[in-house]
């Protein structure tokens, strides 16, 4: 969860290391370093907070050099402090690295060399692994680096260079993401290919076990072994300038309105003439989709919020056997797992540690896997192979807001799909839903456009004590990311539940001081929404009502309303998602809290 950012060329390597942690600074930012190797001297700089205090540190030292390694930390071994942050160096100051992941051996490796003598400076499994580089080290950097790689256990994305060796940096990965680029005698490595846009599209995600050599000529690839191997790059679709917050004060709020956007690219090239047609991503038969008896749609967080939605989207188009699954519990459940079985695993980043891991152990079960996520060439991709790139692209905030939405874009689609294949939707319902899937662009907007009378509401709210959501049906799965969001980026408790269950334990926590956000569009559920908002009122509960825009009995109820257009009920996952992030983007923002990145919070949890 950690960023790194490293450089050789013929430019101030500070100044791109600098540039490059700054857009990694979702991953990380209790701490931050600096090194670079100059006169056959590591010379580096270390310090707690953001990337901006590690700038203005560099700005004051004289701290020049050609290539160079950075890192922004997120802590997991050892507490926050400038002894701690990376990179670390050898105790013979001859080798220094940056790592994201865990060194699981870390102190079976440190007692072993303390007892040869070797003193360590820190609380860190890292520096187990440069204390042991330093100890194994006698001139060959990819001779130490196999060494390395048979000597520790975990998972570990690594930077490194030598002080003898000016004209080179080693990388090293397993388990932890890390991508290589390369462009007019410049080389880099960056834990986000997002940090790499603005000098190179070109670029290799690298493999588990493998180590690259980068140098200004080119760059090397080698497995664990030692043994070097043919590796094409990938040329990246993204441009540097969706890394830029432009006139919108926080990336969440620019990655929010850029959802009506977002929408129609996922739908792009995926229906024609109102139809669904994923022929050319998926080398589906109806024969193969007959065999699968049992739909698992596997993710975490916002992801696995967008699988709930999807599930019961699905649900409604075909006669599916579906289960929703947190990734974490999909790997240690005894779930029945066979060639009967489609597995769904997605991921914004397509690195989720738990994510991965579900994929492996489902792929090794025989069941046909498929994955959605927002980065082509990412490890899950990589490994299984068949999936459905979402174009959102690159999402900077914390937390996630557009690739919920082409999340669920891309699992309707595929749900329509799979129903289509099996038989199960007719021509009439897949007409209904593609028209309206290509109006639920216009309708974002719609939304957006009512985004002052969102931020009021929010004022109205903020320092309430905590927030109740819920919704019935398909406006749960909402319910539950509108909770999510709230507690990411302001830090107040929100908890969602299913309407129905209020009497089963929830309505005890209602009070005054607790509002509750009711989801209640206008369809067959509403009259048992409304009741259970009679509830929450008889309880003193403030309401906030999000309506359908036909739907004026609600005003009998409450007068604090946020009213979304009217869609196919399938769809209401759609609309009710943007009113819920603006209502917590503007608490967050009426609190002062740091939106873009909340505290204790990564973009990418590529550990266990």
């Amino acid at each position: 969860m950690c960023g790194i950012m490293g450089y050789i060329g013929c430019k101030e390597a500070a100044k791109i290391i600098l540039d490059g942690l700054a857009k990694h600074e979702y991953r990380g930012y209790d701490s931050a370093g600096i090194a670079v190797i100059k006169g056959g001297e590591i010379q580096e700089i270390r310090t707690t907070g953001r990337v901006s205090v590690l700038a203005e540190k560099v700005a004051k030292a004289n701290f020049t050099g050609e290539l160079g390694i950075g890192h922004t930390r997120w802590a997991t071994h050892g507490g926050v402090s400038e002894r701690n942050a990376h990179p670390h160096i050898s105790s013979d100051n001859r080798v220094v690295l940056v790592h994201n992941g865990i060194i699981e051996n870390a102190r079976e490796i440190r007692t072993d060399l303390e007892a040869r003598g070797i003193a360590f400076h820190t609380e860190t499994d890292t520096e187990s692994a440069v204390q042991y580089l330093g100890y194994v080290y006698d001139g060959d950097p990819k001779g130490a680096i196999v060494k390395l790689t048979k000597r520790i256990r975990g998972a570990f994305a690594l930077v490194i260079m030598f002080y003898d060796r000016p004209n080179e940096i080693w990388t090293a990965r397993k388990g932890s993401p890390l991508v290589v680029g390369h462009a007019k005698g410049e080389g880099f490595c960056a834990s986000d290919p997002t940090a790499l846009l603005e000098y190179t599209r070109d670029v290799w995600f690298m493999d588990d076990d493998e180590i690259a050599r980068i140098t200004r000529e080119g760059c090397e690839f080698y497995d664990f072994s030692g043994a070097p191997h043919e590796k094409k790059p990938m040329h990246l679709d993204w441009d540097a300038a969706m890394t830029n917050r432009g006139e919108y004060p926080h990336f969440m709020l620019k990655e929010i309105h850029e959802q009506p956007d977002v929408v129609a690219h996922t739908l792009l090239g995926r229906i024609a003439g109102e139809k669904v047609d994923l022929s050319h991503e998926l080398a589906w038969t109806p024969e193969e989709t007959e065999k699968w008896k049992k739909i698992h749609f596997v993710a975490c967080g916002t992801s696995h919020y967008a699988t709930a939605a999807a599930a019961r989207i699905m649900e409604t188009l075909g006669n599916f056997e579906i289960r929703t699954e947190v990734a974490s519990e999909y790997r240690y459940r005894n779930i029945p797992i066979d060639e009967e079985t489609l597995a769904i695993f997605v991921s914004q980043s397509g690195e989720t540690a738990d994510t991965l891991h579900a994929a492996r152990l489902a792929k090794n079960r025989g069941a046909r896997c498929l994955v959605i996520t927002n980065v082509r060439g990412s490890t899950i991709h990589r490994e299984v192979g068949e999936a459905i790139i979402t174009p959102a692209g690159p999402e900077i905030g914390v937390a996630a807001t557009k690739t919920f939405t082409a999340q669920i874009t891309a699992l309707t689609l595929l749900g329509m799909y799979l129903a289509k294949l099996r038989g199960e939707l007719s021509p009439a319902s897949e007409r209904r839903l593609i028209s309206a899937l290509m109006d639920i662009p216009g309708k974002l907007a719609t939304i957006l456009s009512k985004e002052r009378e969102i931020e009021a509401l929010a004022r109205d709210f903020a320092d309430a004590r905590g927030f109740f959501f819920i919704g019935r049906g398909l406006a749960y799965p909402p319910a539950l990311e509108g909770a999510l969001k709230l507690k990411e980026i302001s830090y107040l408790h929100a908890e969602a539940y299913p309407a129905g269950e209020m009497k089963h334990g929830p309505i005890a926590l209602l009070d005054k001081e607790l509002p509750v956000v009711a989801l209640v569009p206008k369809n067959g559920l509403w009259e048992k929404t409304v009741s259970n908002i009679e509830e929450s009122m008889a309880r003193r509960s403030p309401i906030i009502a999000i309506a359908t825009e036909s739907d004026e009995e609600i005003r009998h109820y409450t007068s604090h309303i946020i009213f979304t257009p009217e869609t196919e009920p399938e769809l209401y996952p759609f609309v009710a998602v943007i009113p819920l992030q603006l209502f917590a983007y503007y608490i967050a923002r009426q609190r002062g809290c740091d939106i873009d990145m909340p505290r204790n919070l990564a973009k990418s949890v590529t550990v266990e």
